[in-house]
């Protein structure tokens, strides 16, 4: 191709962009806009203070976002530490929450590509005979090549609010995943306070048998020196086997927690026995508990957060929605080469192209468009009494943690109290059966008073850290802003 006639063929593609690009201008300067409604972020709607009396270690003021993040280390246990920190590693559940991520961040890129133009690379060649009744009948070959461009122009706003629509459904996404580590980090500890607690059931059952065989020994002798009733042998049996009757239903739910543990840390149940054979103390609480604003709360919380960006979807498809009412423009462009031989593919004579602007304006639908429309608004109301509804669960989630936490250990100071007094009663009551002033019932009769409350005591001991765990889990606790996925 001489220079000559590239000059003038692209002078001519040149004076064909040009007036495609006016009548674009035109159009725009009569009536380029963004149809729908814009979002208005929401806020909850929460009262200034807790309804729930604060005591016993719950205090009022600012949360520390860094202590909440990581709010197990307040419990103090190394390896409880270890688990949680694996856990987010390795945990499928997080794996598979960060996919979706992934494939909300990947239809973002799809809607905001339908911002810019598009290119299209062709080449065909084909081959054809005429019929000799009707024509020549010869054979003959055609050879094309070029590149096709398109760019609808988004004078009404439909694609932007579908990028908008896209960008909210990505940070929606990225709060189910805060979400998804909330909920693995308190199911962590929550198992991990549980398999602590059966340890010290057992622990407690087994020193209950070792003195319950002894007093069954003792009995068994003064049986056979002719001091007691076979009865009081056999009462003193019953009460030693029920306790070991209890054994085997606790050993099955220590191992059921370990192997609950492993799967949250995304490994093969069985595989964490090792490390956690040795018994350790349930985790210890900490002096004070700060429980911030419910507004505050409420912001932190990532279904509360993903429950707003649901409703920002939806306001963003109102848009999209409405746009279809309004034209569709559209620029298109064609650069190629034809010709029916191949040596001449090439050849200046063989070059084509077009370029112009087009438009297209539905004018009959039978009011699809406009249902459509009111679809998408009753969607956005849906979401908005669904972020409403899930405050509101929120606030009493956090409530009835609040008051558990308490209560619970205003239960376990009266059973701490409760069972250091059958301890003494049933030393009393040995004395007095030695001395021959009771009978062996009564003996009984302390004896199962001072079980029943030492493992009401571990079960007790055991509650009062799951309802801090579980308060942390209310407050939306285990993850921070800081750490979010990037977009």
């Amino acid at each position: 191709m001489n220079k000559l006639l590239k000059r003038k063929y692209l002078s001519r593609l040149g004076d064909g962009l040009r007036t495609s690009l006016q009548c674009v201008v035109a159009v725009a300067l009569t009536g380029c806009m963004t149809v729908g409604p814009d979002y208005q972020p929401v806020e909850p709607v929460a009262p200034e203070a807790w309804h729930t009396e604060l005591h016993q270690g719950l205090a009022a003021g600012p949360i520390n976002s860094a202590t909440l993040a990581r709010w197990w280390e307040v419990l103090d246990d190394p390896l409880l530490s270890a688990l949680e920190a694996r856990a987010v590693q390795g945990s499928l559940e997080v794996k598979e929450a960060q996919a979706r991520v992934n494939e909300a961040r990947a239809m973002r890129g799809i809607s905001q590509a339908a911002l810019f133009p598009t290119l299209d690379a062709g080449a065909a060649t084909s081959k054809s005979r005429s019929s000799e009744s009707g024509g020549s009948g010869k054979a003959e070959k055609h050879y094309a090549a070029g590149f096709d461009a398109g760019w609808e122009v988004d004078f009404f706003g439909g694609v932007r609010r579908s990028v908008e629509a896209a960008q909210a459904n990505l940070e929606a996404t990225e709060e189910e995943l805060h979400g998804v580590m909330v909920s693995l980090l308190a199911e962590v500890a929550l198992n991990y306070v549980e398999l602590r607690t059966y340890q010290a059931l057992l622990a407690t059952t087994e020193a209950n048998i070792d003195a319950l065989q002894e007093s069954y020994e003792i009995n068994v002798s003064r049986h056979q020196s002719g001091l007691i009733s076979e009865l009081s042998v056999q009462e003193s049996l019953r009460i030693l086997e029920s306790a070991r009757a209890t054994i085997p239903a606790l050993e099955s739910g220590l191992n059921a927690a370990k192997n609950r543990l492993a799967v949250l840390l995304g490994e093969v149940p069985g595989s964490l026995h090792p490390e956690l054979a040795k018994a350790t103390p349930i985790p210890g609480l900490p002096v004070e508990v700060v429980v911030g604003i419910p507004a505050e709360t409420l912001r932190h919380r990532p279904d509360v957060r993903t429950s707003e960006r649901r409703l920002a979807v939806q306001t963003a498809r109102i848009g999209v929605a409405t746009a279809e009412l309004y034209p569709k423009f559209h620029l298109a462009g064609t650069l190629g080469l034809e010709s029916i031989s191949a040596g001449e593919l090439f050849q200046s004579t063989s070059r084509v192209w077009g370029v112009g602007p087009s438009a297209n304006w539905r004018v009959f639908d039978a009011g699809a468009i406009r249902q459509n429309i009111q679809a998408q608004n009753a969607r956005q109301e849906q979401a908005l009494i669904h972020y409403e509804a899930t405050v509101l669960r929120a606030l009493e989630e956090i409530e009835n943690a609040l008051v558990a936490y308490a209560k619970e250990q205003l239960r376990r100071e009266s059973v701490a109290k409760a069972s250091t007094a059958a301890e003494r009663a049933e030393q009393l009551v040995r004395d007095q059966y030695q001395a021959g002033l009771v009978t062996f019932n009564n003996v009984l009769d302390a004896q199962r008073a001072r079980l029943l409350l030492q493992n009401e005591l571990a079960q007790s001991d055991g509650a009062v850290t799951v309802n801090l765990v579980r308060l942390y889990k209310a407050f939306g606790g285990g993850w921070s802003p800081t750490e979010a996925p990037t977009n």
